[in-house]
């Protein structure tokens, strides 16, 4: 049987990105010792308290159907979360919980697109990003943000591209590489959003991972409120990767409608998973930067091992849970230093050919083990890239 051209092409030329993962897994699989640097993954696991919170709802009879939209007090929490960090004042009936990060990108997409429509995001991206916007209809249309500028995206190669466009996904802090867009960057979005009547749809669930400069949440720009739709998660914040209990924050006729959406695709967010994301939310911004504090210390021991040599360039690592580093010199791919640097050395890190073209010669390499496995992980690293350069010159 024929199955649907939107399933069958979700990821376009059939390629996902994700190969030298699943190498790297079945590596390990077959009993391989191998330091796993590829996914943002935490090396620990969801605190035992939050676990006890859902475990205590669960056991106390919360098992049912949950309200859609999320249940008010985490919506109210998520909106005074919201309104302390950006100063913007937000309310529950600006909130929709859901099932992570993920699904509301597919919703904040569904909310901005109709089939057909031209969706813009920044290259290099987060390797889903693309099969969202095939996923709702929409037209992916990539704007490539370059190396030699931080990855900062070009406000006017957005404009380029922008005319005939629905929509704009960002992300900053930004997964693969680390940059946080500055005031200037996120002024120029801000303006060629406006000046061609796009949604911006922004996705930050990275705020709690800023290493240097502010966090700006572009939601609350003059004349961003009404056309932006804020993603945000606690995957990253508060380690809660499997619980899948995400937020959109958008104006209150999108969210209307996103209630309607959630009742004909996933019903809602568990009840149980809920109280677990309310208590954690509950546990206030110490216990976020706990939980950040790992990664801005192994962020601080990779540049400082980077700067030690000439051959491998560190893009300004300025967020999120990686390190993207420029390995050019070494006359190798991203995605063939990759795949040798596991063969020879057991170490996988994402080929920057992963997260799209404008990455194209750099690898990223996760924050997500311990650090002194870490280190020792980037010091082979670094060997094996100077011994291909050695290679280049002989």
């Amino acid at each position: 049987m024929r199955q649907s051209r939107r399933i069958s092409t979700l990821n376009g030329d059939g390629d996902d990105g994700w190969g030298l993962f699943i190498e790297a897994r079945r590596m390990i699989a077959a009993g391989a010792d191998v330091t796993e640097l590829t996914i943002g993954e935490h090396d620990i696991r969801t605190d035992a308290q939050i676990l006890e919170a859902m475990h205590a709802s669960a056991s106390g009879g919360n098992t049912g159907y949950a309200m859609i939209p999320g249940i008010d007090a985490l919506r109210d929490k998520v909106a005074e979360r919201v309104t302390e960090r950006s100063g913007l004042k937000t309310t529950r009936d600006n909130v929709m919980i859901t099932p992570g990060g993920q699904a509301a990108l597919f919703m904040a997409h569904h909310a901005a697109c109709d089939e057909g429509d031209r969706a813009l995001f920044i290259d290099p991206y987060y390797a889903t990003y693309p099969g969202t916007i095939r996923s709702v209809g929409a037209v992916p249309v990539a704007v490539k943000a370059r190396s030699a500028h931080g990855f900062q995206p070009d406000p006017g190669e957005i404009a380029k591209a922008a005319p005939g466009a629905r929509s704009l996904l960002i992300n900053s802090p930004n997964n693969p590489t680390g940059a946080v867009y500055g005031a200037e960057t996120m002024a120029g979005i801000a303006r060629v959003v406006q000046e061609h009547d796009l949604w911006l749809i922004s996705d930050e669930v990275y705020d709690t991972q800023v290493w240097e400069g502010p966090h700006i949440s572009p939601r609350t720009l003059p004349g961003m409120a009404d056309r932006t739709m804020q993603i945000g998660s606690l995957s990253k914040s508060h380690a809660m990767t499997g619980s899948r209990c995400g937020w959109i924050v958008a104006p209150e006729e999108v969210t209307e409608n996103l209630i309607q959406l959630a009742t004909n695709t996933n019903y809602g967010v568990a009840g149980f998973v809920q109280s677990a994301g309310l208590f954690a939310l509950e546990l206030g911004e110490d216990f976020e930067v706990r939980i950040a504090e790992p990664f801005r210390r192994r962020r601080g021991l990779v540049l400082d091992l980077v700067a030690g040599q000439q051959v491998v360039r560190a893009i300004p690592a300025q967020g999120a849970m990686y390190a993207m580093l420029d390995i050019r010199a070494t006359g190798l791919s991203g995605e063939d230093f990759a795949f040798a640097l596991l063969k020879q050395h057991h170490i996988a890190v994402m080929p920057g050919e992963s997260f799209g073209q404008a990455a194209a010669g750099h690898i990223r390499v996760a924050l997500t083990v311990a650090d002194e496995r870490l280190r020792e992980a980037v010091v082979t690293l670094l060997d094996f890239a100077r011994e291909r350069v050695g290679a280049l010159q002989d």
